[in-house]
């Protein structure tokens, strides 16, 4: 647990913000698919900690990046803080994703809507190590794609819209490049229709696939049991056990 400095709070679009936080001290280790429990004060109807992906960790700055959906009152109050506020941060929590064991060009990072977040740090990290990452990031429209400039850094992006305000028009799984190139490993996080679509064609390509579950997280610690997913396991604590999972373990309808 750690107090946590903001050092920008940007506001990249009417319903996101992009919090940065530093601390005096180094801060831990993370690894890209693992979370934060965000302790919202000042606040008085938020009484549980927020549950956010790791967006981006910049070892320079020793900042740690949360993308953040202002979609209720506590997002919508971490929204608000401002250079210099303290936020108590619990992290880092759960697994992450797998890390391939050599460097690959055919590493598919797919993202929808907030889902996106955790794709920049893996792609980051994917690339240090030597690997050429693909993204494919979906959103309703161009003004609901983020980050893109960060991402194109990091590997090719391509997208889709729903409107077709940017990129291919429709949903991620409808785009070309699925079709235009083979992929050994796919990771994604988003809304769970859009990842269930994606397991399924992961799986009918006989594709390796992680997906980051974004079941209702109120502890962060396994404790209050509010986040369970039924797997090939048994019952297990998305927060504790995931929140990344290989779809061979989910009990989706794949």
């Amino acid at each position: 647990m750690l107090d946590l400095t903001v050092t920008e709070n940007l506001r990249l679009h009417s319903h996101y913000a992009l919090l940065k936080l530093t601390a005096p001290e180094k801060l831990p280790e993370m690894h890209p698919g693992q979370f934060a429990e965000i302790r919202v004060d000042g606040s008085p109807a938020t009484f549980l900690r927020r549950p956010i992906s790791i967006n981006y960790v910049d070892r320079g700055k020793n900042e740690v990046w949360f993308l953040i959906q202002l979609i209720g009152e506590g997002t919508k109050h971490l929204g608000e803080a401002k250079v210099g506020d303290v936020i108590n941060v619990l992290l880092p929590l759960g697994n992450g994703f797998t890390m391939p064991q050599n460097p690959s060009d055919k590493l598919l990072l797919v993202g929808g809507g907030v889902g996106t977040a955790p794709m920049l740090y893996l792609g980051e990290q994917l690339a240090k190590s030597g690997s050429h990452p693909t993204f494919l990031l979906g959103a309703r429209t161009s003004k609901d794609l983020l980050q893109l400039e960060q991402f194109q850094n990091y590997g090719e992006v391509y997208t889709t819209t729903e409107d077709g305000s940017h990129g291919e028009r429709g949903y991620v799984t409808q785009h070309s490049i699925l079709v235009k190139k083979n992929f050994e490993h796919i990771y994604t996080c988003g809304p769970k229709p859009m990842m269930m679509a994606v397991a399924k064609f992961a799986k009918s390509k006989d594709v390796n696939c992680e997906v980051s579950l974004e079941n209702t997280m109120a502890c962060g610690i396994g404790a209050c049991l509010c986040c369970v997913e039924n797997t090939t396991e048994g019952h297990l604590c998305v927060c504790k056990e995931g929140p990344v999972f290989n779809i061979n373990k989910l009990l989706w309808q794949i």
